[in-house]
């Protein structure tokens, strides 16, 4: 596992409650990432070492420094420990840039030039950075932001996003929706209210500003749904449409008739170690609990950071659509693996 020591150059206080990290990049060897992707920060606190992910708000091309930006979660361990911890000059362990989603996936297709972004609250993050580095390449025709808050004053990055409007006033157009904010008249483009994809589709479509979009969302599962269902009625093909996840969405009812298991866990030169598997909980959270250094990022079935070889017993995969090409017959992702059977062993290969 290839890891990084970055030291904190600057803390920008986002909203009341957001943050961004600015990590100094190393004297020799730069860190590479494509904008979109996101960076793992590795801490120990109270003697167990948690492993987070935050999408890069930073683009490379545009910013000098490697930016994360991160919002304080009631009860979240790692986000009150960076925002309340957290000074200029330290120095924090960190992990390869991982993702996909990002502008790579559309790059040289002379036909889609117009992206529209969507997101509310901390969504922004991944999406602010694919906006800059795409505005910067000037190799789109536009970019479209539809971005949801509460208000102005929880709206994170908005000098950056006034700042781009004020640079690219013919390349970039921003639809804000407010749900605690009374909109005047004279701001045309806030709507109060939750994004309705509908009411901004509708006018890109009567604009002629529809045909060829590229769609990035990144967001609540509401938010994807309703932006996914408009998109369909429009026949925006499902290939046009990228999501980043941030968590995985389990129904309960998948979990009828599963039951509480043991797992077995087999490190390089340890003896096995059984933990109970509660009902409900993944294999990755269980061992976890138990103490047990496991490497992951994502959680979202993603990254493969995450995964071991099943030796025996049956596991079942549960909270992603299709298992990722790379994965083994053999193997399965921790995070999205629960047990079905009392005999599961499995072996960390990380």
């Amino acid at each position: 596992m290839l890891t990084y020591t970055l030291k904190v150059e600057q803390i920008v206080k986002e909203t009341v409650d957001t943050v961004t990290i600015c990590f100094k990049q190393p004297a020799l060897k730069k860190i590479k990432y494509e904008a979109g992707q996101y960076l793992t920060l590795i801490f120990r606190i109270n003697g167990r070492r948690y492993i987070r992910p935050y999408s890069f708000s930073s683009a490379p091309g545009v910013d000098k420094t490697l930016n994360i930006t991160v919002k304080r979660v009631q009860g979240g361990i790692v986000s009150n420990h960076i925002l309340d911890k957290i000074n200029t000059s330290d120095v924090i362990e960190v992990l390869h840039p991982m993702g996909d989603f990002t502008l790579s996936k559309v790059r040289g297709n002379i036909d889609r030039k117009h992206i529209v972004l969507w997101g509310s609250g901390s969504g922004i993050t991944p999406l602010i950075s694919i906006a800059k580095a795409a505005l910067n390449e000037m190799g789109y025709e536009h970019i479209t932001l539809v971005y949801g808050n509460r208000s102005f004053e929880s709206t994170i990055f908005s000098d950056q996003i006034a700042d781009l409007k004020n640079r690219y006033p013919e390349h970039f157009s921003v639809w804000h929706f407010h749900t605690r904010t009374v909109v005047e008249n004279d701001h045309p483009y806030v709507i109060q209210g939750r994004i309705d994809p509908e009411k901004v589709l509708n006018i890109m479509e009567n604009e002629g500003e529809l045909d060829n979009t590229i769609h990035f969302i990144c967001g609540p599962k509401g938010l994807k749904e309703s932006v996914r269902l408009q998109l369909a009625k429009l026949k925006i093909p499902n290939e046009n449409i990228f999501y980043e996840e941030f968590e995985v969405t389990r129904d309960p009812k998948v979990f009828e008739g599963m039951l509480t298991r043991n797992v077995a866990f087999k490190l390089e030169d340890r003896n096995l170690i059984s933990v109970e598997v509660a009902k409900g909980k993944s294999i990755l959270e269980a061992g976890l609990d138990a103490m047990i250094d496991l490497t992951y990022s994502c959680q979202t079935g993603s990254c493969l950071l995450c995964k071991a070889v099943v030796l025996s017993g049956n596991v079942k995969t549960i909270g992603i659509e299709r298992l990722p090409e790379e994965l083994n017959d053999n193997e399965c992702l921790m995070c999205c693996g629960f047990p079905l059977t009392d005999d599961v062993e499995i072996l960390i290969t990380n």
